[in-house]
């Protein structure tokens, strides 16, 4: 992880990217492994690629190599010094990482998204243990006998529990309600605890996209992407400022994100609201939480509370676990 200086000393510098040694097969199947992970992530309410990204200790790499995809570097590549140019990006890093997200989203279609329907309780129950561990594991990253750390932690738990109760929009989006939909959704993507496709359900475009992608839109498709791309790369240059000046208050909002989206992660929830797309498939847009010994009543259906507890266990097993394997190799 960057950054182990005190808040306002580490270097601006765009050189002082760390990032995984890749240079040995297991390496880099290690991080492809991660960028899987972070592509499971993403097609979860409640848990974000940024989620994953903490949990498996690329975050800062993440953020500071998406941030040197900038002007310079395309220079570079422009006047044919194409190996600067990817040195310079930390393109093998961005790469891999993008290839093992691309292959989670695939993976996802058959393993996440089935768990999600058949076994909502046990798979959420084992998120929040992912959680729960990784966010103890950031703890000492975070000093809570400052007054400045604890409001940076309470405030990243209101925020998601905010965003979690916030009612969606419903109005017909324009390209231009679409370009800034993507810069937003993708900024929560990056964020741990946030999740991007929540965030489109809120924005009321989460439908409307679904509809473009299966219609092949591809106005709409280019507009929204470049919303993506743009926010993608603008919110990365703020994320890699607040890291190298205010680390420890970076990792107090995140630890706060982390364990605010816990209530999104909540194993029990009743549906209260949901909508139909034009495929005739139904998608949730509201739940509320329910205490465990009360579903069946509530839901008609089976709390599995012993499983999910578990699989907590196994989830926050297999964080802790990881941890200690990787600081045994460091």
């Amino acid at each position: 992880m960057v950054g182990d200086s005190t808040d306002g000393q580490q270097s601006d510098s765009e050189a002082e990217i760390e990032t995984p040694d890749l240079a040995s097969p297991p390496a880099i199947a290690l991080l492809y492994a991660k960028g899987i992970a972070m592509g499971l992530g993403d097609s979860v309410p409640g848990i974000s690629g940024g989620t994953i990204a903490v949990i498996t200790n690329i975050y800062d790499s993440l953020i500071y190599s998406i941030r040197s995809v900038e002007i310079r570097a395309g220079g570079f590549a422009l006047q044919g010094r194409f190996a600067e140019a990817w040195q310079r990006i930390n393109g093998t890093f961005l790469l891999i990482v993008a290839l093992g997200i691309l292959t989670g989203l695939i993976v996802s279609a058959n393993t996440v998204l089935y768990l999600l329907e058949n076994q909502f309780e046990i798979l959420m129950g084992f998120f929040i243990g992912l959680v729960l561990a990784s966010s103890y594991l950031l703890l000492p990253q975070v000093q809570l006998k400052q007054f400045a750390q604890v409001l940076a932690l309470l405030f990243g738990i209101a925020v998601t529990v905010s965003i979690g109760l916030l009612e969606p929009v419903t109005a017909q989006p324009s390209l231009v309600y679409l370009f800034f939909s993507g810069a937003l959704a993708i900024c929560a993507m990056i964020l741990p605890g946030l999740s991007g496709a929540f965030i489109l359900l809120l924005l009321g475009a989460y439908q409307y996209m679904l509809t473009a992608l299966v219609e092949l839109e591809l106005l709409t498709i280019i507009v929204f992407m470049l919303g993506c791309v743009c926010g993608l790369l603008a919110f990365s240059r703020l994320l890699a400022w607040l890291l190298r000046n205010y680390h420890q208050l970076s990792y107090s909002l995140i630890v706060g994100l982390l364990l605010g989206s816990l209530s999104v992660l909540w194993p029990w929830q009743q549906v209260l609201e949901v909508f139909t797309d034009a495929d005739g498939e139904q998608h949730v847009l509201q739940t509320g939480l329910v205490w465990p010994l009360n579903y069946t009543e509530s839901t008609g259906q089976d709390p599995h509370l012993l499983a999910a507890l578990i699989a907590a266990l196994v989830g926050g097993g297999l964080v802790l676990g990881l941890s200690k394997l990787f600081a045994d190799k460091a």
